[in-house]
């Protein structure tokens, strides 16, 4: 089983293991199990509840957001890539697993030993499947209109020709069909995804008068799962409302039937403190000069962690509960703070993303004030960082 912890307060054993950690990131298990009961509340019981954690599980951390999403009950993941996948098996996770990207012919055996489900979205991968000695399974992407990856709705009636001209072995391979709407994230705009949702199913209509009629058929993410129950169909592949974000700003504002809670946090501690003296410059290229005098924290952590350099002189963090503004370029390894107010001393506890006291920093936020999306600013939090489950 995996422990559960205050979301307020680390226990000792945690504190503990972090001693020796300038940065760190938080995974909430309670948060993600409001969000997970959030999202099984939409669906039937028919309906199969897929975690999206492509991507080092959309900067959560692999292995360790997997290993609570299997705990708390999904019934498969998404991941990227056969290396994705792979990582899994050999943690232990043994429910289904679908490669939403490519994947080389050369790595179609080791997808067949791992019993990872692949994508196939194009004439030139069906054919080396078709050629391959060891097919693994397989679903058949159909681009409806994104305009990405997937076979094209006229593509399908060759797609059907080509599989059933096939050996069976190849033909029992073949589990499913999916889409994926390119703008499920306004309610206020639903004719693309209709349009979509339309051809999506001439195609399964297709598959399903060729004879492949126990197929499991998904197209909604998380907008799409919000959006309206009759995208739900065989499964559904939710990435970032399990995370706790919703999918777009206009989907929150909107829609009021599913309440979501961020799971990451993300810390580091105060590594220096000095005073400054008004008309000083701060850091590179002069960026900033203080108005008045009072004292700096430098912080170990910059853009290489993920703290991104755009924050520069306008990014927040959060000491003590008190919001400190960044001061000067946000560099390579470190990041100086306007500590005046804070008040803070080396070792305190900083947060860059999450809650400290009674006040929040949303990704939503910080990406906003970097000119992004919440989906890349957490998505390119460094890998190496240490993810704990608390």
């Amino acid at each position: 089983m995996l422990a559960k912890k205050s979301s307020d307060r680390l226990s000792f054993e945690t504190r503990r293991a972090l001693a020796d950690k300038r940065t760190w990131i938080e995974i909430d298990s309670k948060a993600a199990k409001k969000n997970y009961n959030a999202f099984r509340r939409l669906l039937k019981p028919t309906v199969k509840l897929w975690s999206v954690v492509k991507s080092n599980a959309y900067g959560h951390g692999l292995v360790v957001f997997s290993k609570l999403a299997d705990e708390l009950g999904v019934d498969g993941f998404c991941v990227d890539s056969i290396v994705e996948g792979s990582r899994l098996r050999e943690e232990g996770i043994k429910k289904p697993i679908l490669v939403l990207g490519p994947t080389l012919p050369t790595r179609f055996v080791e997808a067949a030993i791992n019993d990872i489900t692949i994508s196939i979205s194009n004439f030139e991968a069906l054919n080396a499947l078709v050629r391959a000695g060891v097919v693994p399974s397989f679903h058949i992407k159909i681009d409806t209109g994104f305009h990405r990856q997937g076979f094209y709705l006229e593509d399908v009636p060759k797609v059907i020709q080509n599989l059933k001209s096939q050996i069976s072995n190849l033909k029992s391979k073949f589990q499913g069909v999916f889409t994926h709407f390119a703008a499920a994230k306004d309610i206020a705009y639903p004719g693309y995804t209709e349009m979509q949702f339309e051809n999506f199913l001439r195609a399964l209509s297709m598959f399903k008068k060729a004879g492949f009629r126990r197929l499991i058929a998904h197209a909604a993410a998380t907008g799409g799962t919000v959006l309206n129950p009759k995208y739900h169909l065989g499964a559904v592949r939710v990435g970032m409302g399990l995370y706790g974000y919703h999918a777009s700003p206009e989907l929150e504002l909107q829609l009021d039937r599913i309440e979501l809670e961020p799971v990451l946090r993300w810390r580091t501690v105060v590594s220096e403190v000095k005073k400054v003296r008004k008309g000083d410059y701060i850091g590179y290229d002069m960026k900033e000069r203080m108005l008045s005098s009072g004292l700096m924290a430098v912080l170990p952590i910059g853009y290489w962690h993920g703290f991104p350099r755009a924050l520069s002189s306008v990014g927040q963090v959060l000491v003590r509960g008190t919001f400190a503004r960044v001061l000067g370029r946000v560099s390579m390894d470190l990041t100086a703070i306007d500590a005046t107010k804070a008040r803070c001393r080396p070792g305190d506890i900083v947060t860059l993303i999450g809650r400290d006291g009674e006040r929040d920093l949303c990704a939503t936020e910080l990406a906003r004030m970097s000119d992004t999306h919440h989906y890349e600013f957490l998505t390119r939090l460094n890998p190496l960082i240490e993810r704990v489950l608390v």
